[in-house]
């Protein structure tokens, strides 16, 4: 299995010939108006025969990527989410077929399955657990430190990877008063407990450092180096580009 690490919280999976990508993007599109343009790189994947989304904000499902998907597996929308008309304008764009929790999928190569996660907004959102060559990751979007993480390991592992969201991100957008002062997803050291939860020997940090806006979206400081600390002999940081090979 060959992983490589997009932007933000995109990673690329090839095995057996065929391509996959989770919550792959090529830019903020109308997030943009908030966060500032992306302050990092966010290559595009190569042509892909499957995609995975974690939800369906801006950040993580762009309609410019995945409207050239042939297949496109997320989440719902529901009636009460916070970016109700985004994201129901990239389900519009995007289309795809739901996959509800624990629910598997054999798509060629691979076997995907949808697993719990909790967004810091109450939207719905997965992670997704995917199977190739005999190698088993966990992509964990931008989830919260939830509940799930033993069920997850017991039901769906062992994993030889988790890639896991580490900015700790303090968000003050104007669509939801008053502001929480607590993180919408996982902080550097969060992140290193549900790697130790999952018990997976590699843990590369994602979602960092391509927002951060203060005070509407605001990361930790240095997510990558805490989360490096944090997570000791289990942490493998990637750069943008950079691959992970599990053999």
């Amino acid at each position: 299995m060959h992983i490589r690490r997009l932007g933000w919280a995109g990673i690329e999976i090839e095995s057996g010939g065929a391509r996959l990508a989770i919550d792959p993007i090529a830019g903020l599109g109308d997030l943009e108006q908030f966060v500032g343009p992306p302050r990092t790189e966010l290559p595009p994947p190569g042509p892909l025969d499957l995609a995975l989304v974690t939800h369906l904000h801006r950040d993580h499902a762009d309609p410019d990527v995945l409207s050239d998907v042939r297949r496109v597996l997320r989440p719902a929308v529901d009636d009460g989410a916070f970016l109700e008309v985004a994201a129901t304008s990239a389900q519009e764009a995007i289309g795809g077929t739901v996959v509800a929790p624990w629910e598997s999928r054999s798509e060629g190569p691979f076997t995907v399955t949808a697993v719990p996660a909790v967004d810091g907004f109450g939207d719905p959102q997965v992670s997704w657990v995917v199977e190739a060559d005999g190698r088993r990751i966990i992509h964990c979007g931008d989830t919260l430190l939830h509940g799930h993480w033993w069920r997850i390991r017991m039901r769906c592992g062992p994993f030889d990877a988790a890639f896991l969201p580490v900015n700790g991100a303090v968000c003050e957008f104007p669509h939801r008063t008053p502001h929480s002062p607590f993180a919408a997803d996982l902080d550097p050291e969060q992140a290193a407990v549900a790697a130790e939860l999952l018990q997976a020997p590699v843990a590369v940090p994602i979602h960092y450092d391509t927002i951060h806006h203060p005070p509407v979206y605001a990361q930790v400081d240095d997510p990558q180096g805490r989360f490096a600390a944090a997570a000791g002999g289990r942490a493998r940081v990637l750069a943008i580009g950079e691959e992970l090979v599990l053999s």
